[in-house]
C-alpha cells in the first residue's frame, strides 16, 4: 500500500471464514487501517457504519446472501463504496459479472498480503475522490443557491454559448445589465474564466435550451 494518510479510512471485512477473518483485520490494521468484520451480508446490512472513506473486501461465497448478489443489493440500494472480491471457487463468468458491476477487483485465494493491500489502497482512493466529489458539488450548489433569479438566466444561457448580445435580446435586457448579471453571477461562483462557468454549470446540469427562454 502506498504511503500513509491521517484520514480515516475503514475497510470492512464480510468474510465467513474466522481464520480468514482475522487474519485480513490484523494485516490491515498493520498498517494503520481500522476494520469492521462481518460473518455474512446480512450482519453488515444492519450493522451501523461510521460514514468515512472505505471499502469492502468480500468473499463471493457467503452463507445466505452471495458475495455477488449481495454487492448487486448494494449498487440497487445507492451504495458507491468500492468492492473488492476474493473467492477459493472462481471461475470466468464470476470474475466477468465482478468487474462489471464495478468490482474494484477479483481476487482469487490463496492471495498474497501485498496484492490484497494493493487492491485495498486502490478502492480506498476510488472512494476518497468520490466523497471529495460529492463535498464540491454540495458547496458548488450552495453557491449557486446563492445567486438571484437574472444571475442564473444569465449563466444559463452564457454557458450554451450565447455572446452577451444575444443572452440580452433573450431576456429583454440591456446587454451592459448582462454583463453586469455575469460579472456578479461569476464572483458569487467563484468562476475565474467563463470556461470555469461552463464547467460547473455541466456538474449542476443546467440543461437550458435558449429556446425556453
Amino acid at each position: 500500500m502506498t504511503g500513509a494518510t491521517t484520514e480515516e479510512s475503514f475497510v470492512f471485512i464480510v468474510e465467513d471464514d474466522d481464520e480468514l477473518r482475522l487474519s485480513l483485520d490484523s494485516l490491515f490494521r498493520s498498517i494503520g487501517l481500522k476494520t469492521g468484520m462481518f460473518a455474512n451480508a446480512r450482519e453488515f446490512m444492519e450493522a451501523k457504519k461510521p460514514d468515512v472513506t472505505g471499502c469492502l473486501v468480500v468473499d463471493v461465497r457467503l452463507p445466505g446472501l452471495s458475495g455477488l448478489d449481495f454487492h448487486d443489493h448494494l449498487m440497487k440500494a445507492g451504495s458507491a463504496i468500492p468492492v473488492i472480491f476474493m473467492t477459493g471457487h472462481g471461475d470466468i463468468p464470476m470474475s466477468v459479472r465482478a468487474m462489471k458491476a464495478g468490482a474494484v477487483d477479483f481476487l482469487p485465494k490463496p492471495f498474497r498480503d501485498q496484492d490484497m493491500l494493493d487492491a485495498v489502497a486502490s478502492a480506498l482512493e476510488i472512494d476518497r475522490k468520490r466523497r471529495r466529489g460529492e463535498l464540491e458539488l454540495l458547496a458548488l450548489r450552495s453557491r449557486y443557491a446563492e445567486l438571484s433569479l437574472r444571475e442564473r438566466q444569465v449563466m444559463a444561457l452564457v454557458t450554451t454559448g450565447l455572446m452577451n448580445k444575444q443572452v440580452a435580446g433573450k431576456l429583454s435586457l440591456s446587454e451592459v445589465t448582462v454583463k453586469i448579471h455575469r460579472g456578479s453571477g461569476m464572483r458569487k461562483m467563484g468562476a475565474k474564466t467563463l470556461a470555469d462557468l461552463i464547467k460547473m454549470a455541466e456538474l449542476l446540469e443546467l440543461h437550458l435550451d435558449p429556446e425556453d427562454v
